[in-house]
């Protein structure tokens, strides 16, 4: 544990909701819901507008229709967001040569290693420092926690948002961590609190008052020994810099045996969908899809399928997930289910942005009963009697327009699109019009860059408009 607070953890505020608020001057204050829009669809991320409502990621997206009935429901735009990554995770290494990332919106910074003074003040001055310029090149917010360690860093991080910066002083550390709930420590997931619980332990403080031998007793010598330590307010895990994740899985451990093989079916099936949003948000694919099943008897398969190519598609990474579940016997009562996609590799911003489409526009399909099925999975004749691919207007999606210019989808239905042309640097809300789906003036776009432009000696221009609100808080 360090005695200064100089690891610092950056972790964006509705890191997606947010990138569309800024981009969309008249979401600006407004719930915005990021996510599948389709019958089963699954919420990525809500602003905390909507989160007022209850709705949060991970919820079935018809749920946050209920519950948040006027919200802007929009289809990612993962090229934007890797954009807007991109910006963030250049000024944080500014700072050190020691950038931590843990996916698009989150990293840990050692201050200590960028020469940083290790003083209280002189490592808020930087964490305001750089709240202020992720703002000002992008419009979206941070949350910063900074303390002696990267567990407490993000605790600090955590009670930051939104749009904060929390400090823990060095000696304050048990103090703070006493009350808080068991989950609060890395590491420990459903299965290891139902296991403490039983025991009678529900805090950080009663964790460490158990001791280290009856943690290892329940829990296993690794297991138990890590957990009393962080308990204990000991982590001495260093910030690693270009970390390369060999692979990217989930896994759910279940209260009670589950036998019921469509139950199976469909839990692992929500299991492929909660990896590939994982694998999206780090930027990544996969060739190697992997099943875990741990059956009623503790006994553990792994099952494996190497596809053709690497892929991102929560479809296909379902499929061969349910592929590999034919071969394995389930019916004496499964304890664990888990997804893992490996043999990883990057992909272009462009066949990131391509592949999202696709699979948002397929999970829509046939949605407003009568409309246009996904882009180009139906066709139409021209006047010319050439045919050419039906078009499929995705809430939230860019378009551009022959004559009124660039703006996004704000729904379709009945052989309509209704389309707001505005761009992140509008000074207002932009103006609305409905168009015919086919009609040739209007195009899908690719989206508008959000870096803000550059005045004067390299310090970045603030949004049109009042720069707090282009934050979208």
């Amino acid at each position: 544990m360090r005695g200064s607070p100089t690891i610092l953890h950056l972790d964006m505020d509705a890191f997606y909701a947010s990138v569309e608020q800024a981009a969309k001057p008249s979401l600006r204050g407004k719930p915005v819901v990021v996510g599948g829009i389709g019958p089963r669809g699954v919420v990525a991320t809500a602003s905390y507008e909507a989160r007022v409502f209850g709705v949060h990621s991970a919820m079935a997206t018809a749920q946050a229709r209920r519950l948040c009935p006027n919200a802007a429901y929009l289809t990612p735009r993962f090229s934007l967001y890797q954009q807007v990554s991109g910006v963030v995770m250049g000024l944080l290494a500014e700072l050190s040569p020691l950038v931590e990332p843990l996916s698009l919106d989150e990293a840990f910074v050692d201050l200590e290693a960028g020469g940083v003074e290790p003083a209280t003040e002189a490592v808020r001055a930087v964490g305001e420092r750089l709240r202020g310029d992720i703002l000002a090149a992008t419009g979206v917010s941070g949350s910063v926690g900074l303390a002696g360690s990267k567990m407490l860093a993000k605790i600090a991080s955590e009670q930051a948002k939104p749009d904060g910066l929390v400090v823990i002083e060095p000696g304050t550390e048990l103090e703070l961590l006493g009350p808080m709930p068991v989950r609060t420590i890395p590491g420990v997931g459903p299965a290891t609190a139902e296991t403490l619980r039983r025991a009678g332990i529900h805090t950080v403080a009663e964790t460490a008052e158990a001791g280290e031998a009856e943690l290892v007793r329940l829990l296993g010598k690794a297991h138990g020994a890590g957990l009393y330590a962080l308990a204990t307010g000991h982590d001495e895990r260093p910030v690693v810099a270009e970390r390369d994740a060999k692979s990217v899985s989930v896994e759910d451990t279940f209260a009670e045996d589950l036998t019921d093989r469509t139950r199976v079916q469909l839990e692992l099936a929500r299991l492929a969908d909660r990896c590939v949003r994982r694998l999206r948000a780090a930027g990544r694919s996969g060739r190697t899809v992997v099943i875990k099943v741990r059956r009623y008897d503790f006994s553990t398969l792994t099952r494996s399928e190497t596809l053709r190519g690497p892929t991102d598609d929560p479809a296909v990474v379902r499929e061969a997930a349910a592929r590999l579940l034919e071969g394995v016997d389930t019916t004496a009562g499964v304890r664990l289910l888990g997804v893992g996609v490996s043999g990883l590799a990057d992909y272009t911003q462009e066949d990131l942005f391509a592949q999202a489409r696709a699979a948002e526009a397929a999970e829509a399909a046939g949605e407003d009963g009568g409309l246009q099925d996904a882009e180009g999975a139906l066709e139409r004749r021209a006047d010319d009697g050439e045919a050419v691919p039906a078009r499929r207007w995705l809430p939230g999606l860019d378009v551009v327009h022959r004559e009124l210019g660039r703006g996004w989808v704000q729904g379709s239905g009945l052989g309509r699109v209704t389309v707001r042309f505005e761009e992140p640097w509008s000074a207002a809300p932009g103006r609305v019009r409905t168009f015919t789906v086919d009609d040739p003036d209007l195009e899908p776009a690719e989206p508008v860059p959000l870096i803000r432009p550059v005045v004067g000696e390299g310090a970045p221009a603030p949004p049109v408009g009042d720069v707090a609100a282009a934050s979208g808080r």
